[in-house]
């Protein structure tokens, strides 16, 4: 795998029954580029090794004053040098390689798994912790795989060195051996604690991420009620809490470190120690005591990568839970196109009329029908059913679709079939023309989606504030999530690029509930004649709306009790006036009787 290879075909089918299943599976999807890493890393590492020897066989050249072996010394050292530095490229080569592979692999199935659960997603799961594992996991979890290979190879290198030494020198062999068991085992024990510390610190971080991610994107509001000094403090109480958890977690680290440093000290004070008596006995020499010494001194550079690879696992554990709890989510586990599966099903979009199950609601094709609920988050949550989308764990079936149940056809085909705008949509960065470059079926012109939604105010204050000063509203650029509007021009825009794709089946959920009345009317009477032909179904309890749709369902109590126009459900049904007109329900009741 090659960076220019990016984005991945295929990132592939992620085991998430744990953290570290996922972790060994990511090392499956890249087992060769783990192996080239591995390879190089060994040749780097046998190269650092070969030069105690060298050195070694340069101090005996010197003490038997024997010119021509100190200069073949010094070409063998040449050679190691050169073979050292380019095997050092290679290995940091394949190593960022299968870091920024590893990242990408990650970043795509998070990006299709949100792509897959759309609106579901943060229902199930903060916002603020799906931006903390699309960055900061998603790093922590590359470091793992960019280090595990270097911690092979410093691994099979260590043995062979510490294999070699005891074949040479037998007592020195063990003790260095037995002095790089003791290192791993003093530090060994402190990993799981540190583990825990480190995992504590990302949820508090996550928390902290979350909040600020709230604070920002409600400034406007919390500004017009005063409340930003309130949402101020909650944030610094939480980010004390990381600094506090930092710290706490730097501690244990400082505490490894420290072993890290104490222990191998303390081997190379024994092994210099002893070396120095066999050489002072006559059984070693001087050139073998500097390679005993020398090649000590090179298992001090090993044991610092477990050191890392052991910091690289204990991060990447609990990013890769937070990475599984993302990924493993689901609208409704073990349904079709509600599970994010492409089950077998018709590979055209179903079309007729639509009906609902749960409720008993029917929407006749190729007419716009409004739809009113007592309950906004009933409204919500069947608006969801229509598209397909049932809730976590409600149990609820989706939609029918000319009889069709939409969880039952591959997403692909649902979307196509019926697109959902939420009651609060979301306006991605960009210019005004990037925000309506969206698939369509052509029939409907951008300026034809513009003039429904009345978005013609909308157009010249992106013109006033064209930065090139052109006066083209399709070139001037809206900010993240369109903050630099009111929130009716921010729907209406919402609307036009909705209109603008031209479903077989439109789902608007409250699409006028921030413009002004007059607005409202205009925008009603041009949607009737835009959607002709074609299935709209528009939640709302607006009358100015209810008026001009062809049919009303009225939804009470999780039932369709009615279905009429607007004036015949106000003459006949008390509890549907109660909720249009605002009035208590036990007046009308009582008027009715009366």
């Amino acid at each position: 795998m090659h960076i220019r290879d990016l984005p991945h075909t295929d990132p592939g089918d992620p085991d998430t029954r744990s953290g570290f299943r996922f972790l060994v599976w990511l090392f499956r999807r890249q087992l060769g580029g783990q192996l080239k890493a591995l390879s190089w890393g060994t040749l780097h590492m046998a190269c650092i090794a070969m030069l105690p020897i060298s050195m070694g066989l340069a101090v005996e050249s010197v003490v038997d004053e024997s010119g021509g072996r100190l200069a073949m010394t010094g070409l063998l050292l040449l050679g190691v040098t050169l073979l050292m530095a380019f095997a050092d490229t290679m290995l940091h080569r394949s190593a960022v390689t299968n870091w920024i592979t590893a990242a990408a692999r990650v970043q795509q199935l998070l990006a299709r798994r949100t792509a897959e659960l759309g609106g579901v997603l943060t229902r199930q799961v903060a916002a603020g912790e799906v931006v903390k594992v699309s960055t900061g996991d998603v790093e922590k979890i590359g470091w793992f795989v960019e280090s595990f290979s270097r911690f092979a190879a410093a691994v099979v290198v260590t043995l062979g060195v510490c294999a070699g030494l005891i074949v040479y020198e037998p007592q020195l062999g063990l003790i260095v051996l037995a002095g790089i068991a003791a290192v791993v085992l003093t530090v060994w024990p402190l990993l799981p604690a540190a583990t825990r510390r480190a995992d504590r610190e990302r949820s508090k971080s996550g928390r902290a991420t979350e909040l600020a991610s709230d604070t920002v994107a409600g400034l406007r509001v919390l500004r017009g009620i005063g409340g930003e000094e309130l949402f101020l403090d909650r944030y610094r109480r939480a980010s004390q809490e990381v600094r506090s958890a930092s710290v706490h977690n730097a501690r244990m680290w400082s505490l490894i470190d420290a072993l890290q440093v104490v222990m191998p000290g303390l081997l190379m004070i024994v092994v210099v120690w002893q070396g120095a008596r066999l050489a002072l006995d006559g059984r070693l020499s001087a050139g073998e005591l500097v390679t005993i010494y020398s090649s000590v001194s090179f298992l001090l550079f090993p044991l610092r990568l477990f050191q890392e690879a052991a910091m690289a696992f204990t991060f990447s554990r609990p990013s890769a839970r937070r990475a599984v709890r993302v990924l493993g989510l689901a609208r409704e586990a073990g349904r079709g196109a509600a599970g994010g599966q492409d089950p077998a099903g018709p590979a055209e979009p179903p079309s007729g009329d639509m009906h609902d199950p749960a409720t008993g609601l029917l929407v006749p094709a190729g007419r716009l029908t409004a739809v009113v609920c007592g309950d906004p988050n009933f409204a919500e949550r069947l608006a969801g059913r229509l598209g397909g989308h049932p809730v976590e764990g409600g149990g609820e079936p989706s939609a029918l679709l000319g009889g069709v149940a939409l969880d039952e056809v591959p997403l692909a085909v649902a979307r196509t079939a019926v697109l959902v705008q939420d009651k609060d949509p979301v306006l991605l960065s960009g210019t005004l023309h990037e925000l309506l470059s969206v698939p369509a079926s052509g029939r409907v012109s951008a300026g034809e989606a513009l003039r429904t939604a009345q978005c013609h105010d909308v157009l010249a204050a992106l013109a006033r504030a064209s930065a090139d000063g052109s006066g083209d509203p399709m070139r001037t650029r809206i900010t993240e999530r369109g903050r630099s509007l009111s929130g009716g021009q921010r729907q209406r825009l919402a609307l036009a690029r909705s209109l603008l794709t031209d479903p077989e089946v439109l789902v608007l959920d409250e699409p006028t509930s921030a413009v002004d009345s007059h607005t409202e009317a205009r925008i009603a009477e041009s949607l009737r004649g835009l959607r002709s032909g074609r299935t709209t179904v528009v939640f709302t309890s607006s009358p100015l709306l209810l008026d001009r749709a062809d049919l009303v369902a009225f939804v009470h109590e999780g039932a369709a009790i009615a279905t009429a126009s607007h004036r015949e459900l106000l003459r006949s049904t008390p509890e549907y006036r109660a909720v249009v007109t605002r009035e208590p329900e036990s007046a009308q009741l009582a008027e009715e009787t009366a």
